[in-house]
This record gives structure tokens, sequence and C-alpha cells, in this order.
């Protein structure tokens, strides 16, 4: 991937192969990680591997206003069990993030060259954290990258039960009061289609996205 007078370093996401897969090479920079995501594109590699970009379809959202509460989660959160916080422990978010077991994946796509480059993105204020605390102890969280009115979630974590799933409706109830569009949760999972998110093709995503960067970004700490 060269890059020339300004333009973007990656190739149309239409030409990516039948899995997703779009370009391989290049760096985590921050001004490479924002071209990325400003095109409907993310990273997703492991130790062993050279940096994989991928640009998927079908594509997992979740609109703000479509998403599913359960009767258990809408308990949990009525009981006001979970404090909730932005950005106050984002790099221990990341950090425990990068440390579960995926069911049928061997070590962690969150590298240690991942976790540096999204922590750089929060320090320049794209990347945020949203995370449930319990008893002062943080319990369950997720982070991802904010442009315009689209939000790319990246991962999410608990030890305790429905920390996450709350710190997403959470981030939900955020969303809806700044007027985002959607949340981008990338490849389909039945958790998530659980809970409202709902797959289109990625010419859809792109359109989508295209019209929510016409917007201005939220930049800087999220201080709610």
């Amino acid at each position: 991937m060269n890059r020339e007078n300004n333009k973007s370093i990656f190739p149309d996401p239409s030409t990516a192969n039948k899995d997703g897969l779009l370009a391989i090479g290049g760096d985590l920079s921050t001004s490479t990680l924002l071209d990325a995501y400003s095109k409907g594109i993310f990273p997703w590699f492991n130790e062993s591997s050279p940096i994989l970009w991928w640009s998927p379809d079908p594509r997992l959202i979740l609109l703000p206003e479509e998403m599913k509460v359960s009767k258990s989660l809408a308990r949990t959160i009525k009981s006001g069990k979970f404090e909730y916080r932005t950005d106050s422990s984002f790099e221990e978010v990341i950090d425990a993030c990068s440390g579960l077991e995926r069911k049928g994946q061997e070590g962690t796509w969150i590298t240690n060259k991942m976790k540096q480059a999204y922590i750089e993105l929060h320090r320049q204020g794209y990347a945020h954290s949203v995370e449930s605390f319990y008893n002062g102890r943080l319990v369950g969280g997720l982070y991802g990258v904010s442009l315009g009115a689209a939000f790319f979630g990246e991962s999410m974590f608990q030890t305790e039960s429905d920390a996450s799933k709350a710190a997403l409706h959470r981030l939900v109830q955020l969303l809806k009061e700044w007027e985002f569009d959607f949340i981008d949760a990338q490849v389909p999972t039945d958790h998530l289609k659980r809970m409202g998110a709902k797959e289109i093709s990625r010419r859809g995503f792109i359109k989508m996205l295209e019209k929510s960067l016409e917007k201005p970004s939220r930049e800087g700490i999220w201080e709610y």
C-alpha cells in the first residue's frame, strides 16, 4: 500500500475477497487507522501474521433506537447495580479485552501493537471506552472508535454478569443523546443479533458511513 497525493492508501472495499480481506501490510499509525475507518475498513490479525485489513460483506450494525433489552438486563439496569463511566479506564479496558479467551480462537487479535495503536487513538480523542464499575471495581466495558456520527465497536469484556451488556446500553443511551447514526459491530454474531443488531450489505454500509461522516466528530475525552 502506497501513499500518494494524500489519497487513501487502501483499495476500494468492493475488491475485498469473499471473506472480507482487503489488504495486507501497512502500519497502525493514527492517520492510517482513521483513513481505514473512514472507508469502512478495520484491522484484524494475530501476533504471527502481518497486518490484515478487512471490509466484510455483509456488515453487522446496531441502530441505537433498535437495541433490544432483555428482561433480565432491564432488571440489572434498573437495580442501579453498576456505576458507569466513560474514558476513565481506557487502557484497563483494552487490556481486559485482550486477555479474554474466545471460543474457536487461539491467542488474541488485540496484540501489543494493536493496544498501543488504539491507546494513541484514545489520546488523540478518537477512541473511547464505556466502563461498568461494581463496588468501585472495573467489572466490564467496551471500547471503539468514533468518527462523524458513527461509532465503530471493537471489543468488550466482563467479569460480572451483565456488565458488558449494561455498558453497551449506556453507550447506546449516550449515542441517542448525541444523535449518532449507528454502531458498527463489524461481523455477525448471534449475541449482538439478539440485542437488535442487523446485517446490511457492504455497499449499504459504506453509503451510511459516508453520510455519517458529513457530521462533526465528537473528539476529545468523553466525560459522562
